[in-house]
């Protein structure tokens, strides 16, 4: 592949950070094979002749930035609506009033088409976590969430779940030395992955300024709920993997795109309120127009977070199935915390939303977790319409921290791991199996949504230690 740096795309005039980071996303996904040459041949005669590429679909974007147009001023305000039937709820009676109320004023936002919430919701910032928008033509930075691209990791690994009997010493070791959690940090040693020379960083200053900071937290988890543990996942017959069903040992984390993320949020969050004013009780809510310089480049950032948060994925399942060594036999992986280009029934294309909720359109695969002594579940998706192909993405909060926190001992805590087999490296009483919802009836309330093709129940569990 040939890559155009920042510098010889000035040179050919294109001059404005809107221009560059669309020139250097497109090239990057529609002319991987072209060379430099032919690149910049097709990128000037863009320039010079705007006109007749700006029908295209895949050109036509970079077209428009050097097309002659009115000036917009610098904010917009906008009125709230009032709307009645666009919004599905799933397992309503355990669903909090206060997330419910979160929804049902972001369903009032003039740009919104449809919404839904999933049973695992509870109040967020913003949307709630578990809420799921379709919005026209616009991105609202807090509906994807500061944690953009959060993400769930499956490897089911040649091994039976016997392998706990001998090697669980071992197998924790390994989770110690290959695993970091907290904000601030990363491993003791530096891993490499490809994501890290992506021309995305040379696109924008803000993510300039992010890479090193990337390339030091690659591998790492975040605070709170994000985990990497061992377990035991039960396959039955016909799994979408052609695997032979029993009982396999299997690898599970949660985490997302770290500094990156949050980073990204927070700049694009701040743009959006500037430009586009909301009543006070939904200005978190303010969005990019996806035609606008600040939606192009919060698009090309928020899909970079999410290659990133699927690198520390890789680096950190390869490093543990290497250090012990083990093979893998299936992958599985999803991501919640952003936002997808989809068509609707009616044709529309639409921005879809998913705020801790999973992608789940006919037959796509995804994993939905409980709390770190109760069952994960291995799904695949039924394409439900109404609730914009989504399901959990777990059991949710049933309390705060901070109410989890004076409800649990640590003696507890201890007693509940031990009753339910499972050792914790790590960890704090915030993060008590009691602090969620019942994962059974979570997935009893998205039997429209998901179905279920497997069970994993964690043994090992690493989290960071509040």
């Amino acid at each position: 592949m040939s890559i155009i740096k920042i510098k010889e795309l000035s040179k050919i005039g294109y001059t404005n950070d809107q221009a560059r980071s669309l020139a250097l996303n497109i090239i990057a996904k529609h002319f991987k094979h072209y060379t430099k040459s032919e690149l910049i041949a097709m990128l000037m005669d863009i320039k010079t002749n705007p006109d007749a590429y700006v029908n295209d679909p895949i050109t036509g974007k970079i077209a428009e930035t050097f097309m002659d147009r009115v000036v917009d001023c610098n904010f917009q305000t906008y009125d709230l609506l009032q709307r009645s039937g666009l919004l599905k709820i799933y397992g309503a009676k355990e669903i909090e009033a206060s997330a419910k109320k979160q929804m049902e004023l972001a369903m009032s936002l003039p740009i919104v088409v449809q919404g839904a919430l999933m049973p695992d919701a509870h109040t967020g910032y913003g949307l709630p976590i578990g809420g799921v928008l379709a919005t026209q033509n616009a991105v609202i930075p807090f509906a994807v969430g500061v944690d953009i691209g959060c993400r769930m990791a499956l490897t089911i690994i040649a091994e039976s779940d016997s392998f706990f009997r001998s090697n669980s010493h071992q197998m924790k070791v390994a989770i110690r030395e290959f695993t970091h959690f907290g904000i601030e940090g990363g491993l003791e040693y530096a891993p490499e992955h490809e994501v890290l020379d992506s021309p995305l960083f040379k696109s924008t200053e803000l993510l300039k300024k992010l890479q090193g900071k990337a390339a030091r937290q690659l591998g790492s988890s975040g605070s709170g709920n994000h985990f990497v543990e061992f377990g035991s996942l039960e396959l039955g017959e016909a799994n979408p993997m052609g695997l032979a069903p029993g009982n396999y040992l299997a690898l599970l984390s949660h985490s997302g795109s770290r500094g990156l993320g949050a980073n990204i949020a927070q700049h694009y969050t701040k743009i959006a309120m500037d430009i586009c004013r909301l009543p006070r009780e939904a200005k978190q809510l303010a969005w990019l127009d996806m035609d606008s310089e600040a939606g192009q480049e919060y698009w090309l950032s928020m899909n970079l977070a999410g290659d990133y948060a699927r690198a520390c994925h890789d680096t950190i399942h390869k490093s543990l199935l290497n250090a012990l060594g083990l093979e893998a036999l299936a992958r599985v992986e999803n991501h919640h915390n952003f936002a997808w280009k989809e068509t609707m029934q009616d044709g529309r294309e639409v921005i879809v939303h998913r705020k801790g909720a999973t992608p789940a359109h006919k037959g796509e695969l995804g994993i939905i977790p409980g709390s770190m002594t109760d069952a994960a579940y291995l799904v695949t998706g039924r394409g439900a319409e109404v609730a914009l192909n989504s399901a959990s993405h777990g059991a949710g909060r049933a309390m705060s921290r901070q109410k989890a926190k004076d409800n649990m001992t640590v003696s507890g805590l201890k007693q509940m791991l031990s009753g339910a087999g499972v050792t914790l490296i790590g960890g704090s009483v915030e993060e008590n199996p009691l602090a969620y919802k019942d994962i059974e009836q979570v997935m009893a309330a998205q039997t429209d949504l998901v179905d279920i093709q497997g069970r994993f129940l964690p043994k090992i569990v690493r989290m960071n230690k509040e």
